[in-house]
């Protein structure tokens, strides 16, 4: 009989060895299945993005839902599986609403918001909320009061004010008195246009005087005409020139304008955004002229950037989109044309 000591055995250090060896490639076999299960699952994610406008009737909002219909089929050509679902307030002065469907989608767990708010103050709240609540936020058109946004997408609207401006006074050749229209407390794109506007015309223009800058004329082109009619009652002997920064503003003057028989280019009128209304007054010569956004491309980089961020990419805090000032010579200009008449129905069918 062998005594137990005498028994044979293997080396320690090879057996460990083995051991070790083998509890790696079971381990790499396992990251393997595992890896393949989330590339699987990603591949076939689908991004629920919500696209939530200042409001859904204008052809502004659009054309920027036109945009983020493209972006959505360009994505789905690179691979990437997107469904935008478009939801607004009906008007644009409805702050509520537009917070009922920011928590709405928050409650639906949506994969990512892209937001123009109404006011930015009001919609800071939900928007924290939701970004607390791992649904990144983008915000496009105009801004919030708030860094917790991944990106803001838009028009550089003080430098569009800035625009506006410098075109009005070289109009009136430096002298005469000026009316700024206002269009709504709290929001951040017109405001930004307003004192855009004002900057230049009191730093560049020292001899034009500004007979009116405190009147609001609210969302729409009725609140809008009644607020023009007031003022052209009170300054229309003496007004030279007017700027206005949103078309529903722009259409309200131009109709209390022409009630007054100051159209025609005896008082110059300067705007801000397109418009089938618009687009005919400066063809007519009752408007002398109007910066333009890019819509369209507003809502397309919205979403490219909110599904990027959700893909873990980097994006820039701030994206320009663009902006131009239309007159009657340059707006048959191809690329202007297009920013007038956008393909909606392209993509809103």
């Amino acid at each position: 009989m062998i005594p137990d000591d005498a028994a044979p055995r293997l080396p320690l250090c090879p057996v460990l060895r083995f051991a070790s060896y083998l509890m790696k490639t079971l381990l790499l076999i396992a990251v393997a299945f595992a890896t393949g299960a989330v590339l699987s699952a990603t591949a076939t994610e689908t991004y629920k993005i919500a696209v939530i406008p200042k409001g859904t009737t204008h052809p502004f909002w659009k054309a920027v839902n036109a945009g983020a219909v493209k972006a959505q089929r360009d994505l789905q050509a690179a691979g990437i599986k997107v469904s935008i679902v478009w939801k607004g307030p009906l008007k644009e002065d409805d702050r509520e609403q537009q917070i009922q469907v920011v928590e709405n989608f928050i409650g639906q767990r949506v994969s990512g918001i892209v937001l123009a708010p109404l006011d930015r103050k009001a919609l800071i709240a939900p928007v924290e909320t939701a970004i607390s609540g791992k649904i990144p936020v983008v915000i496009i058109d105009s801004g919030l009061d708030s860094k917790a946004p991944a990106s803001y997408v838009a028009t550089d609207n003080r430098e569009g004010g800035r625009i506006a401006a410098h075109h009005l006074g070289r109009m009136l050749g430096g002298k005469g008195n000026v009316i700024l229209l206002r269009y709504m407390v709290g929001s951040a794109s017109t405001e930004d246009r307003e004192e855009g506007f004002l900057e230049v015309m009191r730093k560049d223009f020292p001899d034009v005087r500004l007979i009116s800058t405190d009147q609001h004329a609210g969302a729409t082109r009725d609140t809008a005409k009644r607020v023009a009619e007031n003022l052209i009652s009170r300054f229309g002997k003496q007004v030279n020139g007017i700027f206005v920064p949103t078309e529903s503003c722009a259409a309200g003057m131009l109709l209390a304008l022409r009630e007054a028989d100051l159209a025609a280019g005896k008082v110059k009128l300067v705007g801000f955004d397109a418009g089938e209304m618009i687009n005919a007054a400066l063809k007519a010569g009752d408007l002398q002229g109007f910066v333009v956004q890019d819509p369209m491309r507003i809502g397309y980089l919205g979403v490219k950037t909110v599904v990027a961020v959700i893909r873990g990419e980097k994006v820039d805090p701030v994206i320009d989109t663009g902006v131009n000032f239309v007159t009657k010579e340059n707006m048959n200009d191809p690329r202007i044309a297009a920013l007038l008449n956008p393909p909606l129905d392209e993509y809103l069918k």
